[in-house]
């Protein structure tokens, strides 16, 4: 495995780490609700296996997640997506405001509604890029980090391995798993770069008392989401902005978040702010991964998770996995296959 940085550094790094298979349902996306339903099953055995294997504590947490209204055009909002999504079978549950502060006393006391979605949990992302490094490790692969690849291997027309600096790589496949950067790896042909564009997010945590949090549960408020951390930091997140590899934070996108907050969880503003940061999804035409082979043959794109990298890490690795051993497309994967960009460019 070649990794030009640190292994679980980029997007990984940046996100918040939440497991949203059920308040993320949106119309038009069934296939991807599926998929991220499918992963979500998957959490709690992979999470306890990954931390056997790498000893690292990855840090599920099933809470549940609470989605709120603060306002009488959110109580219409929440209320249509609470609808919908108990149409396609999710367990969710309408609060009202005495309940809602009942499960989470910080919260603004105004508050018009909320539905509490028990399914929906969190995990520490960068827990988990440190303990799927020190896994794969252990379990005899080897990890290249601070290699940069700088083209491809190929031999008559066929992907045949990388190529970093004066070292080539053998490989019988090539899995470009690169986030988004994955249309930017050197030597892939047109025909072949995969359609996945950085989204930027801008981010910032707050530092609540470990022993008297603030918050204990993820909280999805109308303009921020709230995820709070065992160690008392608490996440909040996030701008989404097409603004390419922009890495800087802005005033407006900070002001944006805290005010989102605020207006959440009042008491926030007594904390101290411990971290700010700029993170890029790796996003693709229409929101879903692309999973499966690209047009050079012995090329596979595992790419363009867009917010549900997280989340979708052990289906992706599983159905990687099933593919690359079998040399078939698991029909899981079908749905997400790169050809499905191609198949529209050509109508």
């Amino acid at each position: 495995m070649l990794e030009r940085d640190r292994a679980g550094r980029g997007a990984s790094w940046a996100a918040a780490g939440m497991l949203a298979a059920g308040v993320e349902t949106e119309p038009g996306e069934a296939a991807l609700a599926a998929l991220n339903r499918a992963s979500l099953a998957l959490w709690p055995e992979f999470a306890a296996e990954l931390e056997a294997a790498s000893g690292v504590a990855v840090g599920l947490r099933r809470e549940g997640t609470l989605m709120l209204a603060l306002t009488r055009d959110d109580l219409a909002s929440l209320r249509f997506s609470y609808e919908f999504q108990r149409g396609h079978g999710i367990e969710l549950h309408w609060m009202t405001p005495r309940e809602a502060l009942a499960r989470e006393p910080h919260l603004a006391p105004s508050l018009a509604g909320a539905v509490f979605s028990p399914g929906d949990h969190q995990a520490d992302n960068r827990a988990l890029g440190t303990a799927l490094a020190a896994a794969f490790r252990a379990a005899g692969g080897d990890l290249r980090e601070g290699t940069a690849v700088t083209g491809l291997d190929l031999t008559a027309g066929r992907v045949t391995g990388v190529i970093a600096g004066e070292r080539r790589f053998p490989a019988d496949t090539v899995v470009l798993a690169a986030g988004a950067w994955s249309a930017t790896l050197p030597g892939l042909p047109p025909e072949a770069r995969p359609p996945v564009r950085p989204v930027k997010g801008q981010m910032l945590a707050v530092r609540m008392d470990p022993a008297a949090p603030l918050l204990r549960h993820v909280v999805w408020a109308p303009k921020a989401y709230l995820v709070p951390r065992a160690d008392g930091r608490l996440i909040v997140g996030a701008t989404t902005e097409e603004r390419g590899f922009d890495p800087h934070l802005t005033a407006g996108g900070l002001y944006a978040l805290l005010d989102g907050a605020w207006r959440a969880l009042p008491g926030i503003e007594e904390l101290p702010i411990a971290e700010t940061w700029v993170g890029f999804r790796p996003g693709s035409r229409d929101d879903a991964p692309l999973l499966g082979p690209a047009a050079l043959p012995g090329l596979i794109l595992a790419t363009g998770h867009h917010r549900n990298g997280i989340l979708l890490t052990p289906i992706t690795a599983a159905l990687l996995a099933e593919s690359l051993l079998t040399g078939k497309v698991p029909p899981q994967m079908a749905p997400f296959a790169p050809s499905r960009f191609r198949a529209k460019d050509k109508t």
